[in-house]
């Protein structure tokens, strides 16, 4: 039985403890970061509900295998809310730990560190856009390929401004 009681032939690698802690620290530092941006205060920023989890904490059907990390909607709804206008869309950023610690493992210049936060900050311009409608969530192919290259070139502009050791070697990664 693999991680969550399903049958899998080989465990998927998860994130160390030590690595938690360079993720949360990287969370940390991307939320810092993207809202200073974007000049959003923090009770703007508590508006674009969100959280970020790891492998450990998924459901099998938030678990991908390819990309770094993925974002669902879901829709929430406040304490004792029975009415529609109390609904509100509810991101789960999911880190997909297999796919970031391959990636480390193929490219050794890549750090922790400056990778995941070129993902969370990348992940966070995604949600910022779509609560400000710039973009919607449920984007055709095509809008999401445009969606895309905007955020990526985004989340470079906005990262290029920080001197943040092992970030050039993430702009190289991505190709910039």
């Amino acid at each position: 039985m693999g991680m969550d009681g399903r049958n899998t032939m080989k465990k998927i690698e998860e994130f160390s403890d030590e690595q938690i802690v360079i993720v949360n620290n990287a969370i940390e530092m991307a939320e810092d970061i993207v809202s200073e941006f974007y000049k959003m205060s923090s009770s703007q920023w508590l508006r674009n509900r969100y959280d970020v989890l790891t492998l450990s904490q998924l459901s099998k059907s938030e678990i991908v295998f390819g990309p770094f990390a993925q974002i669902v909607r879901y829709l929430g709804k406040r304490n004792k809310s029975q009415l529609g206008s109390g609904d509100f869309d509810f991101y789960r950023i999911c880190l997909q730990d297999h796919s970031i610690i391959q990636a480390l493992r193929e490219n050794f210049s890549l750090r922790l560190d400056p990778f995941v936060l070129y993902i969370i900050a990348h992940e966070l311009i995604h949600i910022i856009r779509f609560g400000k409608f710039i973009q919607f969530f449920d984007a055709s192919p095509d809008e999401r390929a445009l969606e895309e290259t905007i955020v990526h070139q985004s989340t470079v502009d906005i990262l290029k401004k920080i001197n943040i050791s092992g970030m050039k070697e993430v702009f190289k990664f991505y190709g910039c």
